[in-house]
């Protein structure tokens, strides 16, 4: 299962661990993803898809209905 977000496409980053004397080891950045449902009145059912926090965000800010029609109706 990826840890892609299906609204702003965010996802696991690469990068390096540094320590005080500067070393690196190679580690992970995740994206903070989960599984949401929203109620889309239109369509009167749920859609439930992997977001993240930061889409979440948008959801609130501009409404499910545009985020709808901009991202799942192609």
């Amino acid at each position: 299962m990826s840890k892609i977000c299906q609204i702003t496409k965010k996802k696991t980053m690469f990068g390096n661990k540094r320590s005080h004397a500067m070393n690196s080891t190679k580690r992970m950045f995740k994206a903070n993803i989960q599984k949401h449902k929203f109620w889309i009145p239109k369509i009167k059912k749920f859609i439930k898809i992997k977001i993240s926090s930061k889409g979440i965000r948008e959801i609130n800010k501009k409404g499910i209905d545009y985020i709808f029609k901009k991202y799942f109706k192609k």
